[in-house]
């Protein structure tokens, strides 16, 4: 076989052609996903809003993500995958269009919380769906794409906000609706129902007696998916630095906007041409020396911030914590999707998702005091939690994958979880 041939097979082969289809939603909806990004200069340039409304409005975009997440976990698993998908993109280009022709701050506000509640419930369907599809042997590779799919869609919505805002903020709400309808249009045309749904239960005397329904507090109490959870928040909170507290260290190296976005372009360009190498590098080792080693470079690029005052230091610190960040995603994914009950699928995802609002907000909260008062010494901080994190994953990783084999040994004597849409689509 051809190496390129081979390299492209190993990379993308033998996923179901579905997947593609969802492959393609993503990269549609966050190609499209930009006028959230413009929301403080919109109200501040276009509503007149005063900074602090601003900063409140973006607040409520921000809390209603964390709403959506939970929800749409919860609906991924009743209603399923692909009807959760479709009402969450419908109702969002609907609400982007309201937003568009809305002048009233109040009401503005009130639209930006629920377009925070709908952007976030496909995230859990998006996971689920891909795991109902894929075959375990698979999905590393597959969240691999996702991965891409969705750091190829912030770049290129990166692009076009930047020349839409200038031309109209209208046209930045109307074309951010049309993306979101474009993906809807994707998902009713080519993706069917994945969920599994089990057969109810016998009524009658003969009946067994009930037991408590799994649902969300299963999740919320599952030990070690909970310590899972919280090393990838931890995870979080290091990559949230990027966006937070660089560049207000950046400034106080005397380094302006333009050189905080060659470094955020210089991250998102080695994902973009980079993240299809990184199955053939990981396959073969274990997820959670992956993950260690991974969480391991990230603390070494923040880390090295410490002594951070020119360009040239910024850069080649983002190199080492953007290959970090590109190692952790396919493990980060697929363990994730290991330690869920066919079932809880949707409600699993949705806790593991609440790590990033969580992140986001920790962040720059405790980072911009830390900053204020501790100076370079903060990136020593930041440092030790990637090192904690990176030592939790070598000691809670033996544990989890014994968790994981068990999982996978009764699934294999017990009743399939195959959906019918695993039985019925083709791999490409």
């Amino acid at each position: 076989m051809h190496p390129l041939r081979r390299w492209w097979h190993e990379t993308a082969g033998g996923l179901p052609a579905t997947f593609w289809y969802l492959w393609a939603g993503i990269l549609i909806n966050r190609a499209g996903a930009f006028a959230m990004l413009f929301l403080s200069l919109y109200l501040t340039d276009a509503r007149g809003a005063s900074e602090a409304l601003a900063g409140m409005v973006v607040g409520a975009y921000g809390a209603g993500g964390a709403v959506g997440v939970l929800l749409g976990g919860v609906l991924t698993d009743r209603w399923g995958r692909r009807a959760t998908l479709l009402v969450a993109h419908l109702t969002t280009a609907g609400l982007m269009v309201a937003l568009a022709l809305s002048t009233h701050l109040v009401l503005i506000a009130v639209l930006a919380a629920l377009v925070g509640v709908v952007h976030s419930m496909p995230s859990p369907a998006f996971v689920a769906a891909i795991v109902d599809l894929v075959p375990e042997p698979r999905r590393s590779r597959a969240f691999n794409l996702q991965f891409w799919a969705f750091n190829l869609g912030m770049a290129v919505a990166s692009l076009l906000a930047g020349v839409l805002a200038e031309a109209s903020f209208l046209a930045l709400f109307l074309v951010d609706a049309a993306a979101t309808l474009a993906t809807a249009g994707v998902i009713a045309w080519k993706v069917p129902e994945t969920l599994h749904r089990r057969s109810a239960p016998p009524s009658g005397p003969a009946a067994p007696r009930r037991t408590r329904r799994p649902g969300l507090l299963t999740a919320l109490t599952d030990r070690i998916f909970l310590t899972f959870v919280g090393l990838t928040f931890l995870l979080a909170v290091l990559s949230m630095q990027t966006s937070t507290i660089m560049p207000l260290a950046m400034r106080a190296d005397g380094l302006g906007p333009s050189a905080y976005g060659v470094v955020v372009a210089l991250g998102g360009a080695l994902i973009v041409l980079g993240q299809l190498f990184v199955p053939r590098l990981i396959d073969r080792h274990r997820k959670h020396v992956v993950l260690a080693a991974s969480t391991g470079l990230m603390a070494l690029g923040f880390g090295a911030l410490t002594v951070a005052d020119e360009l040239a230091v910024y850069l080649g610190a983002a190199v080492v914590w953007t290959i970090g960040s590109m190692l952790a995603a396919p493990p980060n994914a697929q363990i994730n999707a290991d330690l869920a009950p066919p079932e809880l699928r949707g409600r699993y995802q949705s806790v593991f998702y609440l790590t990033f609002p969580a992140a986001s907000f920790v962040a720059p909260t405790l980072g911009g005091v830390s900053l204020q008062y501790l100076g370079s010494a903060h990136w020593l901080i930041v440092g030790g939690l990637g090192l904690v994190a990176a030592a939790g994953h070598l000691l809670a990783g033996p544990p989890r994958e014994r968790r994981v084999a068990g999982l996978h040994r009764s699934r294999a004597y017990g009743p399939t979880d195959r959906t019918p849409a695993e039985d019925r689509v083709p791999t490409v």
